[in-house]
């Protein structure tokens, strides 16, 4: 547990684990939301949703009124969401906003707005081949989605050609290869840090999630830095 109280909880979900059975599920038993109700030994309520293949914060409610009061705050600008991402290419400019509709997922064809800001928080190039080049750069980004569309960080960096790495339905096979060569096989997305009013006294929490090891090997390998939350 990243932090919780007698009312809520914010957790530290694993890669490769689905949070809860859907259409998506595809056979799969095993279940985020299943685990934590064992651990807690009560009913959660999941507020938000992560995508199997992205680790870190996950928020869960103990009753239905909390639920509800954080599931109204998670629509407002008072709830932020901060991931860590690291993407192919040094994003230009630095920091921004990406602004692209998206479509709901499959079987949900209508376009909504959709934003994501992000910055650039380190890059690097490292000597690996790609192409007709004989290097890689990469970059490490926060993202902050002010909306909450199916796959929307994933689908906006593959908008702007700087797609995720280890993601294989929007990212670029070279990439993630060269990954999965040096011992790397997830997505490289992480939902690092929550920052909400408590529903119930108002106080500011900010949860953080420190990446797992091997979002850590991937620093390693690029030779950056752990981000500081405090910072």
């Amino acid at each position: 547990m990243v932090w919780g109280d007698e009312r809520l909880a914010v957790v530290a979900k694993p890669p490769g684990l689905m949070v809860h059975d859907s259409a998506l599920a595809r056979g799969e038993t095993d279940f985020m939301a299943d685990r934590l109700r064992e651990q807690f030994g009560k009913p959660v309520f999941l507020v938000h949703r992560l995508d199997r293949a992205t680790s870190g914060c996950l928020l869960l409610a103990f009753d239905r009124d909390t639920a509800s009061a954080l599931g109204r705050s998670l629509m407002s600008e008072q709830f932020t969401k901060d991931y860590l991402a690291i993407c192919r290419g040094w994003p230009e400019p630095a920091a921004g906003t990406i602004d692209h509709p998206l479509d709901g997922g499959p079987g949900k064809p209508v376009k909504k707005p959709a934003a994501t800001d992000y910055r650039t928080l380190a890059t690097a190039e490292v000597d690996w081949p790609s192409q007709q080049h004989p290097s890689s750069r990469y970059a490490l980004l926060l993202c902050t989605p002010r909306t909450g569309r199916f796959r929307q960080i994933r689908r906006h960096l593959k908008h702007i050609h700087h797609h995720l790495v280890g993601d294989s339905s929007h990212g670029d096979g070279r990439h993630n290869q060269a990954f999965r060569l040096r011992g790397v096989h997830r997505m490289l997305l992480h939902a690092w840090r929550l920052s909400f009013p408590h529903p119930h006294d108002g106080r500011r929490i900010i949860a953080v999630a420190p990446p797992d090891g091997e979002f850590r090997r991937a620093l390693e390998l690029l030779g950056l830095p752990e981000p500081d939350p405090a910072a």
